[in-house]
């Protein structure tokens, strides 16, 4: 696993394979918050804690799936979701499309933020593969990583934060 990586304005995870030698960006949005604002409490612990609906656009032509992984770097890189095998560009609230891998908090799926203190920021990074990984159901975030490290055409994310209570 590489060092950090900057993709656009947005920086991704320790975790997160090195991929700096790539040309392409994928750029990351929400339609429920913005790069570097608040997580709405719908998709935390505080609320439905339904995914929240993302997009990405900038793939390059031969991309043909998609992973995603959503980490939180203040709790070292604690995994509330992993999906592989995404045929989309865009995930709708609640979405359960591709392969869902675990989540720290032992579940396959998605598991909102819920931070024990303070303000946590949390990464939503995207990978474009030339081909569906084939992972099984319950992966982790780690398998998901090592499938993807030589196969990533183009990567970004987009991170915005959430502090409990607030």
């Amino acid at each position: 696993m590489g060092a950090g990586v900057i993709f656009a304005a947005c920086q991704a995870t320790p975790a997160t394979p090195e991929v700096s030698h790539m040309a392409d960006t994928i750029t990351v949005t929400s339609a429920a918050f913005v790069e570097g604002g608040r997580i709405p409490p719908r998709y935390t612990c505080d609320g439905a804690d339904v995914s929240p609906p993302l997009s990405w656009s900038g793939a390059p032509d031969g991309a043909r799936a998609f992973a995603l992984v959503m980490d939180d770097p203040d709790a070292r890189g604690f995994v509330h979701w992993a999906v592989a095998d995404l045929t989309s560009t865009e995930l709708a609230e609640g979405a359960t499309e591709g392969i869902g891998g675990r989540n720290s908090f032992g579940r396959n799926g998605y598991g909102g933020p819920c931070p024990p203190s303070g303000s946590h920021r949390y990464v939503f990074t995207v990978f474009a593969v030339a081909e569906p990984l084939g992972l099984a159901p319950g992966f982790t975030a780690d398998q998901l990583r090592a499938a993807v490290e030589d196969r990533i055409l183009a990567a970004g994310s987009l991170t915005a934060s959430y502090r409990r209570g607030e």
